[in-house]
C-alpha cells in the first residue's frame, strides 16, 4: 500500500480561533495548526503579533491529503469563512494581523487561488472588490498551545466570540448552506 502524500495549505482569515473548526471537520484533513506567517519576526508571540509590529498575519496551516480533500475544496471552505472585501481586518478584529490572505506553497496552488478569487469576484456575491491577497508562503510559526484547537478547549467562549465578532451573522447572510 502506498503512503499518502500530504500537502500544506496556509490561510489567513482573521482570528485563527475561528479558522480551525471549519477545516477540522473533514476527512482528508490531517491537521489544522493556528499560527503566524507573512512577517519578518522569527518565532513571534501572540502579544508581539497583536502589537502590529511583526508584519505577521494570524493564520492556519492545514496538512491535507489531496486525494481525499482537494486544494480547490479547501479554497471554497476558506472563502466561506471570511469577508473577502475587508482590507482592514475581519469583523470585530481590526489591524494588519487580522487581514485575509492565501499563502500558496506551489505554482499550482497559486493558479488555483487566483482562479478562485477571480470566480468569486465575477460571481456578483459581493459589491466591493475582493481584498484578500494571494502571497507566496513564508515561514509558519505555530501559536502558543492555548490557541491550538481553541474551539474544542473553550467551546462556550469560542461560540460567543464567533457570534459576538459578527463572523457568524456575516456567513449566514452571504453564504447559503447549499453552497458548502
Amino acid at each position: 500500500m502506498t503512503e499518502p502524500v500530504y500537502e500544506k495549505a496556509t490561510f489567513a482569515g482573521g482570528c485563527f480561533w475561528c479558522m480551525v473548526k471549519p477545516f477540522d471537520q473533514y476527512d482528508g484533513i490531517v491537521s489544522v495548526i493556528s499560527g503566524y506567517t507573512g512577517g519578518h519576526t522569527e518565532n513571534p508571540t501572540y502579544k508581539e503579533v497583536c502589537s502590529e509590529t511583526t508584519g505577521h498575519y494570524e493564520a492556519v496551516q492545514i496538512t491535507f491529503d489531496p486525494d481525499i480533500f482537494s486544494y480547490q475544496r479547501l479554497l471554497q471552505v476558506f472563502w466561506q469563512q471570511i469577508d473577502p472585501t475587508d482590507a482592514g481586518g475581519q469583523f470585530y478584529d481590526r489591524g494588519s494581523s487580522y487581514r485575509t490572505a492565501i499563502f500558496y506553497h506551489s505554482e499550482e496552488q497559486r493558479k488555483q487561488a487566483e482562479q478562485s478569487k477571480e470566480e468569486l469576484a465575477a460571481s456578483g456575491r459581493f459589491t466591493k472588490p475582493i481584498a484578500t491577497e494571494i502571497l507566496p508562503a513564508k515561514p509558519f510559526y505555530p501559536a502558543e498551545d492555548y490557541h491550538q484547537d481553541y474551539y474544542k478547549k473553550n467551546p462556550l467562549h469560542y461560540n460567543r466570540y464567533r457570534i459576538g465578532s459578527g463572523r457568524e451573522a456575516f456567513i449566514q447572510t452571504h453564504w447559503r448552506s447549499d453552497d458548502e
